[in-house]
């Protein structure tokens, strides 16, 4: 089995979205450092998902091979609504959503906002929703410039085991993909302000977490440099139907570094939401 390329349009956007599998669905939603990608993101974890599920992973907007266009006013906002109305599209009324980083943050900014707009069935958060640690590696991801060793130093800062910033192959796969065509450019002007203006302040973990009424289990990388020890925990126990988890000898993107261990925590957990709707059907 292997997963394949395929592109839409949504609202006038080209989307380009990765998928492998058949059954009930779960969307994986990436990170948002420079040369992420859906395919970068979730390659090493998607056919072992796919073995039960029918599951999609698209490139938001700035990303991959998806269109590179930013709002200035309401960015996160407009990459939330971008994948409600991909999931629209494509027939997705309820599914398990799987985020990383960016992608977990985009949940848990929608799940807990007023009018949520995206069919969450059930959501995995990896990586993303606490309170982020300033430090070089924060440093490294906030003000790429671009050049191959700053590549290096988001790699360095991303994952728990130092192989990958040693690996060059790696690094420069990640850096070609930071570079194509209004890749950079799209994801740094979404961090222009005006001359005068304070910087903004890194994501919070304040949020209105008791409007969340679906199953999320929230998952924390033992070595990651981004986030503090055991924020994953503090976070779920302020959702209704939360848990935790921790995957060890990981950093900021467990799928990547341990992805049989974060397979197996995300299987687990979908089969007991199939389960639960089952036993309350």
């Amino acid at each position: 089995m292997s997963y394949q390329h395929r592109t839409i349009v949504v609202d006038g956007l080209t989307t380009h979205f990765l998928e492998a599998g058949q059954g009930d669905p779960v969307v994986l939603l990436h990170g948002g450092e420079f040369g992420v990608s859906a395919e970068i993101g979730w390659e090493r974890i998607i056919l072992a998902l796919a073995e039960r599920y029918r599951v999609l992973a698209p490139d938001m907007l700035g990303f991959g091979d998806s269109a590179k266009v930013v709002d200035f006013t309401d960015g996160r906002g407009m990459r939330i609504r971008h994948i409600a109305r991909f999931c629209a599209l494509l027939g997705i009324d309820s599914t398990h959503f799987v985020g990383n980083s960016m992608g977990a943050i985009n949940l848990l900014v929608d799940m807990t906002s007023e009018s949520p707009v995206l069919p969450v069935r059930s959501a995995v958060t990896i990586c993303g929703g606490g309170e982020i640690q300033k430090n070089r590696h924060t440093t490294a991801l906030y003000e790429y410039d671009a050049t191959y060793e700053a590549m290096r130093a988001i790699v360095e800062a991303l994952f728990f085991d130092p192989a990958y910033p040693a690996d060059e192959a790696y690094v420069q796969r990640r850096y070609d993909s930071s570079i194509a065509p209004g890749a950079w450019e799209s994801l740094a002007a979404a961090r222009f302000r005006r001359p005068g203006l304070d910087a903004p302040s890194t994501p919070s973990s304040k949020r209105a977490y008791e409007r969340i009424d679906v199953p999320v289990l929230v998952v924390e990388g033992a070595g990651d440099k981004l986030l503090p020890p055991g924020w994953a925990a503090e976070i779920a126990e302020q959702i209704t139907n939360g848990r935790s988890a921790v995957i060890q000898n990981a950093g900021h993107c467990p799928q990547i570094e341990q992805p049989d261990a974060t397979a197996e925590l995300l299987l687990a957990f979908f089969a007991e939401q199939t389960q639960n709707r089952t036993d309350t059907a």
